[in-house]
């Protein structure tokens, strides 16, 4: 179900970063009480965070965000837990030029249906079901009041479209179109899935974060089954990217929400699970995830730990005793049970008994023994 083009409302942390450092003068938000973004003398450049950086740069927390994902705005890498901040020298070089402001507003600029079919000078209806036929990729997504989805799409790849397929503008809608939609197939989900995901690989050469990317659009019981160690599925949780998706309160919404972040289709899922699975290998070579039969000295904390605090260390695992190779018969093969185990007896050994017991057994071999 698609609703018309809504303007997404401010998120709260856009709301809390206005109330807690108002813009000077310059446009550029002062620094905080405690200091965490002050110019003076320091090692590392904290940077602004996304709220006042989207503000100085004149966008809307998701054109922020959409900016960032596409590689317009450079980041810095924020406090562990924090979102990525944004160095003052990227913002001043973003504001140099008109020129270059407008380019940025313009590159991050997204279209509703309707607004975007007037941009092609299409119908809405026609822009509808261009974009269920897979011809017109969205980049957002947000649920309106009624829980709506409202698909947002790059106005410069919408032009792009009509600049190169003409012919789908006008004229009756081609057959086999036509049978997908009576088929009742929507592609907008999955175009979604496919687009984030090259945004998230294409600025990453970490192979543990391209991993989490994949891991990202995959169910938790396809996840569990194609990484079944839990220190590797945190490390791929720790390392989950944003995937610019809303974040709804109520439990519909966040449903709803979910079967669109996930691959459903039987053919998508195998895909990502295959490509999660060459991530991994690379991962694992490079930097293997610790816990019981890792390959490597590395840690992952948990996801959600506290900042700062140090990991809890896991007590070593004593070593396995050593035990007897089986014994080898002439075939060359052990008496019985799999490498590095002692044999199965054929019949366990009896237990010593007591003299009253064999005298009792005695006693009853005897009276069987006697004539009837």
């Amino acid at each position: 179900m698609t609703a018309e083009e809504t303007a997404p409302p401010r998120s709260g942390r856009d709301t809390a970063d206005r109330q807690e450092r108002p813009p000077t003068a310059a446009g550029v938000a002062g620094p905080q009480a405690h200091g965490r973004d002050r110019t003076g003398p320091g090692p590392v450049e904290r940077g602004l965070p996304p709220g006042t950086a989207a503000r100085a740069l004149g966008l809307r927390p998701g054109e922020f965000d959409l900016a960032v994902h596409l590689g317009c705005v450079r980041t810095l890498p924020g406090p562990a837990g924090d979102p990525p901040r944004v160095a003052r020298d990227e913002i001043a070089r973003l504001r140099s030029t008109d020129d270059r402001s407008e380019a940025l507003r313009r590159r991050v600029h997204t279209v509703g249906t309707r607004t975007g079919a007037e941009l092609i000078s299409v119908s809405p209806q026609r822009f509808t079901r261009l974009a269920r036929t897979g011809h017109l990729v969205p980049v957002r997504f947000h649920l309106n009041r009624y829980r709506a989805v409202v698909w947002r799409y790059l106005a410069d790849d919408v032009e792009e479209f009509a600049r190169a397929r003409p012919e789908l503008l006008t004229g009756r809608t081609d057959p086999e179109l036509r049978a997908l939609l009576d088929a009742g197939a929507d592609r907008r989900p999955r175009n979604w899935r496919g687009k984030r995901l090259g945004l998230a690989l294409r600025f990453t050469s970490d192979p543990w974060e391209r991993a989490a990317a994949v891991a990202a659009l995959l169910a938790p019981s396809a996840l569990a089954e194609l990484v079944p160690d839990p220190f590797e599925r945190s490390r791929l949780d720790g390392l989950r990217p944003r995937l610019g998706c809303p974040r709804p309160v109520s439990a519909p919404a966040r449903e709803l929400v979910e079967r669109l972040v996930r691959a459903t289709e039987a053919d998508e899922t195998a895909w990502y699970g295959t490509l999660l699975a060459q991530q991994l290998d690379e991962a694992r070579a490079e930097r293997p995830a610790d816990g019981p039969g890792s390959r490597g000295p590395s840690y992952c904390p948990p996801h959600g730990s506290p900042a700062g605090r140090a990991p809890a260390v896991r007590p070593p695992i004593p070593p396995r005793p050593a035990v007897a190779e089986p014994p080898v018969g002439r075939t060359g093969i052990a008496a019985s049970g799999p490498p590095g185990r002692p044999p199965v007896p054929a019949r366990p050994p009896r237990a010593p008994r007591s003299r009253g017991l064999r005298l009792l057994e005695r006693l009853r071999r005897g009276s069987r023994k006697a004539p009837a």
